[in-house]
């Protein structure tokens, strides 16, 4: 994946270039690890091939949902009803050669819905648990926003454990597990917002974009021409488990240089110092933002991490972590905006 990240219209304030100040020393990865990491990655930049089969101009959120799980991460999108997003997912998972499902968040939808229940068996006269949908690889939680708190916060401990807990006893989850939620920026009635603790526990936070005029013009031909968007017989599995557990085992060698790591610690500090912030981006959300740029080192080609990685993974993974203080928002301030003068006056090194 040699294009910038694009993960959404203004995410990415370059290219993902680095200095030979930053180069890695010699590494003792093994010639055979090194061959499974080259054979992963090549399978992954495939993913944008086969997803465009049936999504027309999402390449840059592609990247965004491959860094997630290259970094056993969850993510967040937003955008508009008609970008495609639970069409992407599935999509994505069959790409991937992993199993999916679907919830569709409502006002009425309960916590065991989601996790699953404990059912009394008449044959046996005993209780047997019936797992829930979250029992999967790929979990699309459909705007999670119409749910309430209560139902939200079934997912933490599957987010954050890997798990799910029943009366006491601890059920893991497969592997990979990653949640991805969805919401809409512009419906707010009867909606309940994510609290900031479920919304720090996203590692990335993705904007899809409305596509351009050529984009467009693209797709509509492709529905003129009779496609449709529940038929995935196209989409074959380029990638799998295997080539997950080789990246990220890969990106978790990409060498860290001390300055860089203090840059990332730079940039989080300086939010919470921001006067435009009444929150800050917490801890966590600096070793997301390491994780993440470690990531897009490797899908780039390098075994190293330069400023200009954390630069571009910054917003998507720090803007749902930030929270605007009232009159910043009344002037018209946005996270992206604020992440952006950051990003402009906390030196990175050289």
């Amino acid at each position: 994946m040699n294009h910038p990240v694009e993960l959404g219209k203004d995410d990415v304030p370059g290219g993902a270039g680095g200095a030979s100040a930053f180069d890695a020393p010699p590494s003792g990865i093994s010639e055979e690890s090194r061959r499974q990491a080259e054979t992963a990655r090549a399978a992954l930049t495939a993913l944008r091939g086969e997803v465009a089969k049936t999504v027309v101009g999402q390449d840059s959120v592609v990247t965004g949902l491959v860094i997630a799980l290259l970094c056993r991460g969850h993510v967040l999108l937003e955008g508009v009803p008609g970008t495609a997003k639970t069409l992407l997912i599935k999509t994505l998972s069959r790409a991937l050669d992993l199993d999916f499902k679907r919830v569709q968040f409502t006002p009425d939808l309960m916590p065991g819905d989601v996790t699953g229940s404990l059912v009394y068996d008449n044959r046996t006269a005993e209780f047997e648990f019936r797992e829930g949908p979250v029992f999967t690889n790929l979990l699309l939680a459909d705007e999670i926003n119409r749910t309430p708190p209560k139902t939200q916060a079934s997912l933490l401990e599957a987010m954050e454990e890997r798990q799910v807990s029943v009366e006491g006893s601890a059920r893991p989850l497969p592997d990979p597990f990653v949640v991805c939620a969805t919401q809409n920026p512009i419906e707010y009635e009867g909606t309940y917002p994510l609290p900031e603790a479920q919304l720090d526990r996203f590692l990335v936070k993705l904007t899809v974009p409305v596509p351009t005029r050529d984009e467009e013009i693209s797709m509509v031909q492709r529905h003129a021409a009779g496609f449709d968007p529940r038929d995935l017989s196209e989409v074959k599995a380029v990638a799998g488990a295997s080539e997950l557990a080789a990246g990220r085992a890969a990106v978790r060698a990409i060498h860290l240089d001390p300055k860089v790591a203090a840059y990332v610690v730079d940039l989080c500090r300086a939010t919470r110092q921001s006067p435009s912030l009444q929150l800050g981006v917490s801890p966590r959300g600096a070793t997301a933002l390491l994780a993440t740029s470690r990531a897009w080192a490797w899908l780039s080609g390098r075994d190293y991490v330069t400023p200009d990685d954390v630069k571009a993974l910054a917003r998507p993974t720090l803007r749902h972590r930030v929270q605007l203080r009232p009159e910043a928002e009344l002037e018209g301030a946005t996270a992206d905006g604020v992440l952006e003068g950051i990003l402009a006056h906390v030196p990175a090194p050289r």
